[in-house]
């Protein structure tokens, strides 16, 4: 019992360390960001689903994403956006669905680092980790920003430089599980959650991936769209 007790609570430090380091994307035509990464708390992708608490009087936008893998469709999931908790990152993403950015752009990395899955990183236009669009302010509370919107199962955030909190801009990544993700809160930009086809995210975990969590199969967006 007891070393079982001392592990967790390494693995829950550990996630803290790493949270802060993992999700990184840059802006503009940066090339000097490392974007490997090491998941580090026991998960499992069957956790309970946490509901968003949201405000009811909100418009809230959908955009689908239909998915190829491999050159074959995967399926689609659908992720609902809440400006009331970032309302910038909200707008700058649908201008960007509804400029079809996302388009053939692809999930470059599939984070599980051995203890459990941790998240899905796509939306970079140069594939690698590397690219970026106009960055936009980063609204989470590390940044003065009020967003308690928490990184459970399903919630949808934007990714960054770790040495910048204003250098998001067209990344974002999808939350697999809480128990170590919930170590990102107050310094990501959590802006919305799968509310359908979350298994087809849970998919991408089949793809094989090299050393830095590339897939070895291209995870293709064929298209995202704003829908009712």
């Amino acid at each position: 019992m007891k070393k079982s007790f001392i592990f967790k609570m390494l693995a829950v430090v550990l996630a803290m360390v790493m949270g802060a380091l993992v999700l990184t994307a840059c802006s503009g035509d940066d090339e000097n960001t490392d974007t490997n990464t090491t998941a580090a708390d026991e998960v499992q992708t069957t956790q309970a689903d946490v509901p968003a608490v949201t405000d009811p009087n909100a418009e809230h936008t959908k955009v689908k994403f239909e998915i190829e893998i491999a050159g074959k469709a995967a399926g689609s999931f659908t992720m609902e956006l809440y400006p009331e908790y970032a309302p910038i990152t909200v707008a700058n993403f649908i201008g960007l669905v509804e400029d079809e950015f996302y388009n053939g752009l692809t999930f470059h990395r599939i984070a599980d680092g051995g203890y459990g899955p941790f998240v899905a990183q796509g939306g970079d236009p140069k594939g690698n980790g590397t690219g970026g669009s106009e960055p936009i302010k980063g609204e989470f509370i590390a940044n003065g920003v009020n967003n308690t919107l928490s990184h459970t199962r399903g919630v949808v955030s934007m990714a960054r430089r770790p040495d910048s909190y204003d250098s998001g801009s067209c990344q974002f990544f999808i939350c697999y599980n809480g128990n170590y993700t919930s170590a990102l809160d107050g310094q990501y930009a959590a802006f919305g959650k799968v509310i359908e086809g979350m298994e087809v995210v849970d998919s991408f975990l089949e793809v094989e991936r090299d050393y830095n969590d590339k897939p070895t199969e291209d995870i293709v967006i064929k298209s995202a769209y704003i829908v009712k």
